[in-house]
């Protein structure tokens, strides 16, 4: 597969587009996301519980809308304390996985306004947790093939919550970034780091430089 058009990026997301467009440019691969495209798109229900079927069904059914090689990926912040919460509903974990339409901005504010009340009166030294980032990479159909699953990464970064005096501290990240501490040093949130930082650290970026190999082993099983 020589990856001639531009792979879509299955979010409205530019945050993330950006993320994984810095890792996979190195390697000649050009990104779109979906509204750069011709729609309207259908978007795909999710509801597993897991993040590799949730960016599995993203993955291939925007592949096969787009008729594009499709990246879709599910990311989400595990909490030791918290059983995992809040886990594959971390965008919507203010209302308990409901979409409720109000813009990102008000549901970052109200995730990490609950993530912190749940977490109340738990020692820092208990409060760790990781950001999750499962991708998977989908081609499209041909004739009668249906859509297939072309390779599946996961990458993660370990940190904890801050507590409630210390956090939310910082201006380049996004979602849960401006309370989690991240490892090994805990000096820093995820949304103090550098967008070069972030990238060399991120779950994301550590999912996406995993999709870069993938990426370059299926153009050399393709040669």
């Amino acid at each position: 597969m020589a990856f001639d058009q531009p792979i879509v990026i299955a979010t409205g997301n530019p945050h993330k587009i950006d993320e994984i467009r810095a890792v996979l440019a190195p390697i000649g691969v050009e990104v779109v996301g979906l509204s750069d495209l011709p729609g309207p798109f259908e978007e795909p229900i999710e509801g597993s519980e897991s993040f590799e079927a949730n960016a599995t069904l993203k993955a291939i059914s925007y592949a096969e809308q787009t008729g594009r090689v499709c990246l879709a990926d599910d990311s989400g912040l595990e909490v030791d304390a918290l059983s995992g919460a809040p886990g594959v509903i971390s965008s919507h974990y203010a209302t308990d996985g409901e979409e409720t339409g109000i813009t990102r901005e008000e549901r970052d504010e109200a995730n990490n306004a609950r993530l912190l009340a749940d977490l109340e009166g738990v020692a820092l030294e208990s409060r760790s947790a990781r950001f999750v980032c499962t991708m998977v990479l989908a081609a499209p159909g041909i004739e009668e093939l249906p859509a297939r699953i072309l390779s599946i990464v996961r990458g993660a970064i370990e940190g904890r919550i801050g507590l409630p005096d210390d956090v939310p501290r910082g201006a380049n990240g996004f979602g849960y970034d401006p309370l989690v501490l991240v490892a090994p040093e805990f000096d820093r949130t995820g949304a103090e780091l550098s967008a070069e930082e972030k990238n060399a650290r991120s779950h994301r970026g550590a999912a996406a430089r995993l999709m870069a190999r993938e990426i370059e082993h299926i153009r050399l099983q393709s040669e």
